[in-house]
């Protein structure tokens, strides 16, 4: 946990993701990576020198047998504010709409639900988990699938909705997140969604398995590769 801290706070600070009196809301989809954020967000908040507070919020797609109990513990021993929302969402997408690509739809609705509940709940900055591998990856599909060279950014401001969004998480890869939550025995919930696994992601995902058999730091060359190019709001600020 203290290393995965140090990596988040060096990340926090060379894009000036956090500033005093900042209320941040972590996402929390129920995965190792959004729980281990949450878990050193935490620990920096104790010795951090700008001063924030934390709320962790969960959007709920209405899949059976997803159990958020054991997050909604976790945020009580952390002294985190636990916000879920229910939503129809499964049933829009599956049921209603038969969405043919219903992982597009899905982010869409659950994005919207996500900011109206911050906006509610007077947040203006949300912290994603997002790591090295998920940069890698979209990088990756933006040029194999698009023909173009793109990536969310570690910071973005949406205007709409005057959220800031962050991911402080992105000097860690998901190697790293996934020993923090074996370690920790964090509460992951598991995905029921059917469409879970199986996605163009997940096809670069193997890619870059492949890949790195070959050389082993090719994922952390990409990552630089989009540092120093450098890729719009990926240049460092501190």
């Amino acid at each position: 946990m203290e290393h995965l801290t140090s990596l988040v706070r060096r990340c926090v600070e060379d894009y000036d993701m956090i500033q005093e009196g900042d209320r941040i809301a972590v996402g929390i989809s129920g995965g190792k990576d959004s729980l281990a954020l949450l878990c050193s967000l935490a620990s920096l908040r104790r010795y951090y020198p700008k001063r924030f507070t934390l709320a962790a919020i969960t959007i709920g797609i209405g899949f059976d047998d997803m159990d958020f109990s054991g997050v909604r513990e976790l945020c009580r021993r952390l002294d985190v504010d636990y916000i879920y929302v229910e939503s129809d969402i499964r049933h829009v997408v599956f049921d209603v709409k038969q969405e043919k690509n219903p992982c597009s739809l899905c982010v869409k609705m659950r994005k919207g639900l996500l900011n109206d509940t911050l906006i509610a709940n007077g947040i203006t900055k949300v912290a994603f988990g997002h790591h090295m591998d998920d940069a890698v990856e979209t990088y990756l599909m933006s040029l194999i699938y698009e023909g173009r060279i793109s990536c969310f950014r570690p910071v973005t401001f949406m205007d709409r909705s005057g959220v800031t969004q962050i991911r402080p998480m992105l000097y860690a890869d998901e190697a790293m997140t996934a020993s923090v939550a074996r370690r920790y025995s964090l509460p992951v919930v598991k995905n029921t969604c059917p469409m879970d696994g199986v996605s163009k992601r997940q096809d670069v995902k193997e890619l870059i398995e492949k890949l790195s058999l070959e050389q082993k730091d090719f994922k952390s060359k990409v990552f630089r590769a989009i540092q120093r190019f450098p890729m719009p709001g990926w240049e460092v600020v501190k």
